[in-house]
């Protein structure tokens, strides 16, 4: 499989420029331009620190919407391996070919509906509670878009790559004004100012373990819910009401067994990370679990936290349901419906 890694690679990027043609006008224009800077980077592998050449950076931009203009109207390639042609959203089917060589390939649905695909190097493949999950390395081929993990058909995916990428744009948000947050007692654990890269690899193993609890915690929210969330999040598509719901499932992830876990473990680096990047609607929905972290901050105690998770779980089960039960799997009407309830369901 190795030596038609080339040609693989290609089917697998073409189906990705298919999807951001269809999808990469969703981003502002802010938004978009600053993804499609650091898309830039990876395709053409400039290291974090280094400038990137603006007027290359521009041919190459120009160049990309006009392949996108070509094959907007194309539909999703086969995925061809052994002379067997797969539908490239039958990762299951694809990854038991691609596997034993070594590689590790995804074809799934992420936010807004977008679809996502990538091929990479194999990290290690692991099982939890009956759950297999896939740690994946070097990117040969993915969107814009490079989420660090995702659950498909129960499995989990990890991407390494991505998710270093991530802590590295996380650091240098933060090196611009250096506050005294949560963001700063995280990156203290690493020495981001004197050796970078070396920072980076331990941040990504630490982070790596945070990021497939999460997962896990989105499979058991998952099977609470139902397959009548994902029909919801379709008929909310775009709205105030999905951004909630949303953030709901993500707390009730969490209050299962990412934070449960990170306490009882006491990954300290971990929960300061997590509080760093509870923002938007997760924050607005959540106060309470702020004012814990502040209370820890302030006395040295997670006995507040402790509580508020314990409290999460139960709660956000319960706000899950009403939910479900105000969609009542009607889409005519439905954001409207959820977004009358959207003030009711903060703790």
């Amino acid at each position: 499989m190795r030596s038609d890694l080339h040609t693989l690679t290609a089917q697998v990027q073409h189906n990705c420029h298919i999807s951001d043609a269809r999808h990469a006008r969703n981003y502002s224009l802010c938004i978009y331009l600053l993804k499609m800077r650091e898309y830039f980077r990876w395709e053409r592998g400039y290291g974090y620190s280094e400038r990137l050449p603006e007027k290359e950076l521009g041919d190459w931009l120009m160049e990309r919407e006009h392949l996108w203009g070509e094959i907007e109207e194309q539909d999703y390639h086969p995925i061809e391996l052994d002379a067997t042609h797969y539908p490239p959203f039958e990762s299951e089917s694809i990854n038991d070919c691609l596997l034993p060589s070594g590689l590790a390939y995804s074809g799934g649905y992420g936010g807004l509906s977008k679809p996502h695909f990538f091929l990479a190097e194999l990290h290690q493949v692991e099982e939890r509670h009956g759950r297999r999950i896939l740690v994946t390395g070097k990117e040969y081929a993915r969107d814009l878009t490079a989420p660090p993990a995702m659950t498909l058909n129960g499995e989990v995916y990890v991407r390494r790559e991505s998710l270093r990428r991530m802590l590295w744009e996380k650091i240098e948000e933060w090196r611009w004004h250096r506050h005294d947050n949560a963001m700063a007692r995280a990156i203290a654990f690493y020495p981001v100012d004197s050796a970078l890269e070396s920072a980076l690899d331990s941040m990504t193993e630490t982070e790596t373990e945070a990021v497939i609890l999460h997962e896990l915690g989105e499979v058991e929210a998952g099977l609470l819910f139902g397959p009548a969330w994902e029909r919801m999040l379709n008929a909310l598509w775009h709205t105030r009401a999905e951004l909630a719901a949303r953030a709901v499932r993500d707390h009730l992830a969490d209050t299962l067994v990412t934070l449960p876990t990170l306490l009882r473990e006491q990954r300290v680096a971990s929960l300061h990370f997590y509080f760093a990047n509870l923002s938007g609607m997760r924050q607005a929905l959540f106060p309470s679990l702020q004012a814990a972290y502040r209370h820890w901050q302030e006395h040295g105690s997670l006995v507040q936290l402790e509580e508020y998770v314990d409290r999460g779980q139960e709660h956000w089960h319960e706000v899950g349901e009403r939910l479900l039960r105000a969609y009542g799997e009607n889409d005519n009407g439905a954001a409207e419906r959820l977004d009358g309830l959207l003030d009711e369901i903060n703790l």
